[in-house]
């Protein structure tokens, strides 16, 4: 999908069944919901029992974190509750990764879910601040979150402190550990650790962070119980999720999925696709390519993202692309990112429009071995996982592009659509 198209996420395109949770009352109405039809619809968020019962709720759901990471919520947050003085709660609506539209959709439609979540988990763990942190690129959200916020504290609902943020958008800059470093008065930069922000982070009190689409699955599972929640996905994978498709699909947007849904599953629900496909891309930038036919059971995993790659488009391609733009928002703190990853770009880019021979796939099949679990943060081991699997599922193309030179769809649009690769600048950062 090239930029021009990037509409085709906005809220009229979505489609979800009768099911939907999390975007329940958009389909019920057809239109963002105020504070007034949120009350109406859900009544005021039970914070006065979260502190002794809500983490216990959410470790019996079997919530996960929706961000990409997939820890247990519930056990994150007994483990915040549990340190000593008053914590810190963060909201991370960053949504760095570029082909995803979940959180910005969240906040558009829901930002009261949203907000409740914050809250209560901010009750949970004994915090008496909530950050919400979101991307400058979306200044007009932040401006109607900040209202949405505003009304809150008017109509005199929140216990707890709520700041609105917008932070640098960068890859990196969504990792919870540049978060805190942020607020913190440093650089949207990730840090090593430990200490974990649970242990010590915004302003060294122990912090939860979460996603904005987890924290709207804990706003209903205090409502309505775990066994609620379970009633959707599966035993091991209980609960919904939002996905962003697109690609060659019928119509592409966001979509709310039973847990662990084949990604097959998932497609249908976008009308499915529009050509023949060669491969879908599950998770993201970080994530990995799936040969296609599909596995009847893989679950759309990762972030919540899925693009179906068409049979004319160049996977090599894609993917040169995708790493050209993560070696660009490395955080340039250690070797793995300096080096590692820009290093592996440029065997990419070579291999996809250049004359490679037999000895660039075994420089690439040294250099990603090394990358995984070096890094101080965990761009490298996405990085060399994407490149990993484009190498394993176009491995025939591999081969034809090592021999003949670049395929035919090498220089086509590509499908995935790749934000500006410019390194930023230091002030950028801040």
């Amino acid at each position: 999908m090239n930029h021009d198209t990037t509409t085709a996420f906005a809220a009229e395109d979505l489609r979800v069944p009768n099911s939907a949770r999390l975007l329940h009352g958009w389909f019920a109405t057809g239109r963002a919901t105020d504070l007034a039809e949120h009350l109406a619809r859900y009544g005021p968020a039970p914070v006065g029992t979260a502190r002794s019962t809500l983490a216990d709720a959410v470790e019996r759901a079997g919530l996960a974190g929706r961000g990409g990471g997939g820890f247990p919520t519930g056990r994150k947050l007994r483990t915040v509750a549990g340190r000593r003085g008053p914590a810190v709660v963060i909201a991370n609506g960053m949504e760095s990764e570029p082909a995803s539209r979940k959180d910005e959709t969240l906040l558009s439609l829901v930002p009261h879910l949203v907000l409740d979540g914050a809250v209560l988990a901010a009750a949970a763990a004994g915090a008496n601040t909530v950050h919400l942190c979101v991307p400058r690129t979306r200044d007009e959200q932040a401006q109607r979150l900040a209202l949405a916020v505003d009304e809150r504290q008017h109509a005199g609902i929140d216990p707890v402190e709520v700041r609105v943020h917008m932070l640098p958008h960068h890859f990196v800059s969504s990792e919870e550990t540049a978060l805190v470093n942020w607020l913190n008065g440093g650089p949207a930069r990730p840090r090593p650790t430990p200490p974990r922000p649970f242990e010590k982070g915004v302003g060294k009190r122990p912090t939860f962070v979460a996603n904005v689409e987890t924290l709207a699955h804990v706003a209903l599972i205090a409502r309505y119980g775990p066994d609620w929640f379970r009633e959707a996905g599966s035993p091991q994978t209980p609960g919904t999720t939002l996905v962003t498709l697109s690609g060659a699909i019928a119509s592409p947007g966001v979509y709310e999925v039973p847990m662990g849904s084949p990604v097959g599953q998932a497609l249908a629900a976008a009308g499915g696709p529009t050509r023949r496909l060669s491969a879908v891309l599950a998770g993201g930038f970080f994530g990995s390519w799936l040969p296609v036919p599909l596995d009847p059971a893989a679950p759309a995993r990762g972030a919540g993202v899925l693009v179906a790659l068409p049979e004319d488009a160049c996977g090599l391609a894609e993917t040169a692309a995708a790493l050209a733009y993560l070696g660009s928002q490395s955080a340039r703190q250690c070797g793995p990112c300096r080096f590692g990853v820009p290093s592996v770009a440029d065997d990419f880019a070579e291999l996809a429009w250049g004359q490679p021979g037999p000895a660039l796939t075994e420089r690439l099949d040294r250099r990603l071995g090394l990358l995984p679990g070096r890094g101080a943060c965990r761009h490298p081991d996405g990085a060399a996982r994407l490149a990993a699997s484009a190498l394993q599922v176009f491995s025939d193309d591999v081969q034809r592009h090592v021999r003949y030179g670049p395929c035919s769809h090498a220089r086509d649009p590509l499908v995935l659509a790749i934000p500006d690769a410019r390194p930023p600048a230091e002030e950028e950062w801040r």
